[in-house]
């Protein structure tokens, strides 16, 4: 049994002076990993950290009960043995441009070689990037098969109907300043905004400047790519891509509120033509749930949507989302295109998405967009369509005409004007 009381001198990491006592700092940008220098957020090693916070995102509050309850050893280190990735990433030049690259680490995936000999002389350094193979299997790629959509060719897409992938998951890392210069205000506001609003959580992120990488207490994503991974990076070779924010009801029990399974499944379908036609695909899954809302807020907004006077209706959606949340969407794509620069991606051929946002967001970080892929109608369920009519009247792109009774009422900014 856990003692009941904690023992032992509390160490405050809010004062400089109190971590990275050997001068392991970080130089983001820098032309090397070498001269970059690693990243430290464990726990086990606390003098030699030089981020503020911890592995792991969100799940880090699940390993501190685990030591709190006993079942986790208090200074455990992890074994990388044999946990190199499958296929190697990059490097690429936008690895070393601060200005591309602001969220993860570059070298996440390689710290047991880039830093062999750091790791060898005592310091605790982790990976925040993993790549592996897997196999995933959908019904709708099933449904695509038999409806003569999708062929088996025993490499991309096997016989038993699931499809081969390389398997990427990625961690956030954020490197202050620029992300700071990405939304458009001040490292100082930044900083202090994210202190107040997690409850003090971090004190370090207003009294050490001089740490200026941050390990955000937020889900990651999850990189799906369908052929060979090396030719993301050659623009010759046509890419189908799709950038995915996460819809638990929806992308894993079939909600029909939403579209967000339907254009998922559509993506993935499209990825696997597109690589069995010479191509490379990529779906790119993130953790920004309900719009980065939260699922509570998000199960509140159908609520107030369903029982509004007249039911629910694409001339209130955004109205409905603002008045429970205060804005119609918290994803802020601004920090989205960094893993597409990681993985040395400088044009995608088609974006399976209507997303104005996502492409915007794309085209603006310096990456070519060429045909954009909408979700057919076929595929909307009924109980989706005032969002799709919404959405299309906000920006949404669309082959189509722009519903005309909702255009006005959807803008963006109508909500609290």
């Amino acid at each position: 049994m856990p003692n009941d009381t904690v023992t032992g001198h509390i160490r405050l990491t809010s004062h400089t002076g109190s971590g990275d006592p050997s001068g392991l700092s970080i130089n983001w940008g820098a032309a090397d990993a070498a001269a970059r220098g690693p990243v430290i957020g464990t726990t086990t090693s606390r003098a030699n950290r030089n981020v503020i916070g911890t592995h792991a995102g969100s799940y880090g509050i699940y390993r501190a009960l685990a030591m709190a309850a006993g079942s986790l050893k208090k200074g455990h280190r992890a074994d990388l043995t044999n946990t190199s990735p499958t296929d190697s990433v990059g490097t690429y030049p936008q690895w070393f441009d601060f200005k591309k690259i602001v969220s993860i680490d570059p070298f996440g995936a390689v710290v047991a070689d880039v830093f062999a000999d750091r790791i060898a002389a005592g310091y605790d350094i982790r990976p925040s990037i993993a790549v592996t193979k897997a196999h995933i299997d959908i019904p709708e790629v099933h449904d695509a098969i038999r409806a003569g959509r999708l062929i088996t060719d025993g490499k991309v897409l096997k016989e038993n109907g699931t499809a081969v992938v390389t398997k990427i998951a990625v961690e956030p890392v954020w490197y202050l300043p620029g992300v700071a210069e990405r939304f458009g205000c001040s490292e100082a506001d930044l900083r202090r905004t994210l202190f107040e609003e997690t409850g003090g959580m971090y004190p370090e992120l207003v009294t050490r400047s001089d740490l200026e990488v941050f390990l955000p207490p937020i889900g990651g994503q999850t990189l799906y790519i369908f052929g060979d991974l090396k030719d993301l990076s050659n623009p010759e070779i046509p890419l189908t891509a799709r950038v995915h924010d996460e819809c638990n009801g929806s992308d894993v029990f079939g909600s029909d509120i939403c579209t967000c399974r339907p254009y998922l499944t559509h993506a993935i379908e499209e990825c696997i033509r597109g690589t069995q036609a010479g191509g490379v695909g990529l779906v790119s899954y993130s953790r920004k749930e309900g719009r980065a809302l939260g699922e509570v807020t998000k199960f509140l907004v159908y609520n107030a949507r369903k029982r509004q006077v007249g039911g629910d209706s694409a001339e209130n959606y955004f109205l409905r989302t603002e008045c429970v949340a205060g804005v119609q969407d918290m994803r802020f794509q601004e920090l989205m295109p960094d893993v597409l620069h990681w993985l040395g991606i400088t044009k995608i051929h088609r974006l399976v998405s209507m997303s104005n946002m996502k492409y915007d967001a794309i085209v603006g970080s310096g990456i070519e967009i060429g045909e954009r892929v909408a979700l057919p109608d076929e595929l909307i369920p009924d109980d989706a369509r005032v969002e799709m009519d919404a959405k299309m009247a906000a920006g949404y792109f669309t082959e189509g005409p722009v519903p005309d009774a909702v255009e006005l009422a959807t803008a963006k900014g109508r909500a609290l004007s």
